[in-house]
């Protein structure tokens, strides 16, 4: 047999020595670079739509949510490049307005992209300076000279030596603990806290049951737990509202203004998913976040209202057996503003000039908020009314809760006093108001106000002890198979069909 011929080497191919991994890493990063331009680019896009909601909700009055539920929306999904792109440019709008009025950028048919212009701007001169091809991030590059050029006599005719000299001196968010409610519809605490022990410092909260603390920092906007609704992001004075108004499992409880529906989920653990919640939302873009909220939550006793609470009418039968209202409404929120990040708003700057708490738009939500309340306490059948904002203001508080007292106390109510453990009480401008609960940022808390109404007459008329509540929660507990709410075929119907 003759032997084999030789290999033939391929065509146009040279006898140089086969590439080792060190000649293929420029292939390797450029294949990585053109990831981070892709990622840039497509998170470019989506801090322009969000920046375009909080521009527009902050030039109205009208805001559809803060900066961070906007952005940890479930239709974002690169979060944390999109959150730091909506901040950043919003640190340096002004800076940018000025260095694009030399432009005829925005006078032009880009006036319509005009958030998506802002973002690149500001990442192209002090971001990353990645750019793709895009047509804003062409024009952009083709002007980028020009906008150095003019940046650069800004500062000089401002006499600073850097962009940074330019920027507002804005109050930075301090660092507090994450904390976070266990959604006991689903599972467990104990079983959150071995799952979350792996990775974290997990401690309870003393005062609200289910509650979580972990160290400040902590990112868990992506974690199964978060989307699988198996436990909520929320802070702690928040779930100290549902607590308080302590709704027994079996009762019909309203939620007058329940958007994005923390307190409303948080009113169906405490019940057990047993009984009723009828969540009203008047806003038709918030009452789809309610929606969502829901559904993550896993609860399948609330109905979703899309109207005005004052427009229920209390005498209609459906509503005769309302035992308890949550009544959380529309407020300044200048209790967390600094958590909204709203010092970085363009209305910032105009609302520091005034007196805040006296300003006309704070005494027209006191109106509505006397309006809503003076209707909550009107059901002929509630025993429990929880009134709260996260505001700091007076006339959004104590003003509010002191003028329906005659009302209230008319129609057999009494302050209660929520948390008595709680130290910072009301402001003392009225008899009773050593009831009434406050929390500040100096207790490491967002700003929030409870008020909580009982009914003299009626088996409900005494306040819950904190063991009383802790029985109640454990009883919940125990009644649950492996952390996990059975579903009857009959309510998952129910579910699927809503």
């Amino acid at each position: 047999m003759p032997p084999a011929p030789p290999p033939q080497q391929p065509k146009n191919r040279s006898r140089v020595p086969t590439p080792t991994g060190e000649n293929r890493r420029p292939q390797r990063r450029m294949e990585s670079r053109n990831a981070s331009e892709r990622a840039a680019f497509f998170a470019r896009r989506e801090a322009a739509a969000v920046l375009r909601r909080v521009l527009r909700g902050d030039a109205t009055r009208r805001a559809a949510g803060s900066i961070k539920s906007l952005v940890y929306s479930p239709t974002v999904r690169n979060k944390r490049a999109t959150f730091a792109l909506v901040c950043q440019t919003l640190k340096y709008l002004p800076i940018l307005k000025e260095v694009l009025a030399s432009s005829e950028i925005l006078s032009s048919k880009w006036k319509k992209q005009e958030e998506l212009v802002y973002v690149t701007t500001y990442d192209i001169l002090f971001g990353q300076g990645i750019a793709v091809s895009g047509s804003v991030e062409q024009l952009i590059m083709l002007q980028k000279d020009s906008l150095r050029t003019t940046l650069d006599k800004v500062c000089a005719r401002k006499r600073v030596r850097c962009v940074e000299d330019l920027l507002s001196n804005k109050s930075a968010v301090k660092p507090k603990p994450r904390f976070l409610r266990v959604n006991t519809l689903k599972v467990t605490t104990e079983s959150v806290i071995e799952e979350l022990n792996k990775m974290h410092m997990v401690d309870k909260d003393e005062m609200v049951p289910d509650m979580l603390v972990l160290p400040p920092g902590t990112d868990l906007h992506n974690h199964p737990l978060v989307t699988d609704g198996k436990v909520f992001l929320q802070g702690r004075a928040s779930c100290m509202v549902a607590v308080a108004l302590c709704p027994k499992p079996g009762w019909k409880v309203i939620d007058a203004c329940a958007a994005p529906g923390n307190k409303t989920v948080h009113l169906a653990a405490l019940m057990n998913g047993e009984g009723s919640i009828i969540a009203c939302e008047l806003n038709k873009e918030r009452a789809k976040t309610l929606q969502h909220t829901v559904r993550r939550s896993g609860a399948n006793n609330i109905r979703i209202v899309n109207g005005d609470f004052l427009e229920v009418d209390r005498n209609d039968p459906s509503y005769a057996e309302v035992h308890a209202i949550l009544l959380d409404p529309s407020c300044s929120g200048s209790g967390i503003s600094t958590e909204r990040l709203d010092y970085l708003l363009p209305s910032h700057s105009r609302d520091s000039q005034d007196d805040a708490g006296t300003s006309s738009r704070v005494m027209k939500l006191s109106a509505f908020q006397k309006k809503a309340l003076s209707h909550a306490l009107s059901f002929p059948s509630v025993e429990r009314v929880v009134y709260s904002t996260c505001s700091i203001h007076q006339a959004e508080n104590e003003d509010v809760i002191n003028s329906v007292l005659p009302l209230a106390t008319s129609l057999g109510f009494e302050l209660a006093t929520p948390f008595p453990q709680w130290h910072r009480r009301g402001l003392p401008v009225f008899q009773g108001s050593e009831h009434l609960l406050r929390t500040d940022p100096e207790d490491g808390l967002e700003g929030f106000f409870i008020a909580l109404f009982v009914r003299k007459a009626g088996p409900t008329s005494e306040e819950p002890s904190e063991d009383a509540t802790v029985e109640v929660r454990t009883k919940q507990v125990r009644g649950r198979r492996n952390g996990v709410r059975a579903f009857s075929s009959l309510r998952l119907s129910r579910m699927i069909l809503w």
